[in-house]
């Protein structure tokens, strides 16, 4: 059993309850952590023994590109899909970030955390 990290990717997406955020959109980053089996890779050194981060990458643009109001529901859109489309996930912990959200005061960013088994 290993670990694969992937990000954080960095998307312009158009997340979010306010129609400025349709509209304008907003920077996001998106961190991947994947639990899988992957020492037939260790011992091949093929990458058909490993998750692509391609793959995982893929996927993320693709949710990512689909508006959501809530980064929660995106989240969630994105860990079922990863564990849904890359069968050598084992459990897969998707956090999606919104940089500079518009709030009523100084916050840098939230984030959401959603994992699959």
């Amino acid at each position: 059993m290993g670990v694969i990290l992937v990000g954080p990717i960095r998307t312009y997406s158009f997340h979010g309850c306010l129609p400025e955020e349709e509209k304008i959109g907003g920077n996001y980053l998106v961190n991947v952590k994947i639990n899988a089996d992957f020492s037939e890779a260790e011992k091949n050194d093929e990458l058909s023994s490993t998750i692509d981060y391609c793959d995982v990458y893929q996927v993320v643009d693709r949710e990512m590109a689909i508006r959501s109001k809530l980064i929660e529901h995106v989240a969630a859109r994105i860990a079922e899909a990863l564990k849904n489309e890359i069968a050598k996930i084992e459990k897969v912990k998707v956090t999606v970030t919104k940089i500079a959200p518009p709030m009523n005061g100084d916050v840098a960013e939230v984030s959401v955390i959603v994992s699959r088994s």
